[in-house]
This record gives structure tokens, sequence and C-alpha cells, in this order.
């Protein structure tokens, strides 16, 4: 019996970037609105992409699926 493909997660998609090397990278959360009292250094470290690790970068891996690697 064939085994199932697996779909990919589209919300998965527009959330995370996996690279080539496989590092899975997400942008940092409280930069939408509010600004005004956030401390500068604090909104320029968000805008930088982060990294993901362990068990929740291997789910995100398996849920975004092979062919999304840019």
């Amino acid at each position: 019996m064939k085994k199932k493909k697996l779909k990919t997660r589209k919300s998965l998609i527009k959330r995370f970037r996996i690279t080539k090397k496989g590092k899975v990278l997400f942008r940092g959360s409280h930069v939408r609105h509010l600004k005004r009292k956030k401390q500068k250094k604090q909104l320029r470290a968000q805008k930088v992409p982060q990294k993901l690790y362990g068990k929740m970068q291997k789910k995100i891996k398996k849920l975004v699926g092979k062919r999304r690697f840019k």
C-alpha cells in the first residue's frame, strides 16, 4: 500500500522560512504596534530573523514539507 503524502501547511509557509542548510527562521513578535514605549534596541533586535531550535524546528520542517527549502 502506498504511503500518503503530507500536505504542506500554508499558514506555516507564511510564518517560517527554511534556509538551504535547513535552519528555520521566523520573525520576532511585539513589533507591529505600540512601538513608542519599547526600547529602540529591542525593536532593532526583533527585526532580525530569529532561529528556531530543538523539537519545534523538526516539527516545522515536517509540516512545511521538503520542497519548501530556498
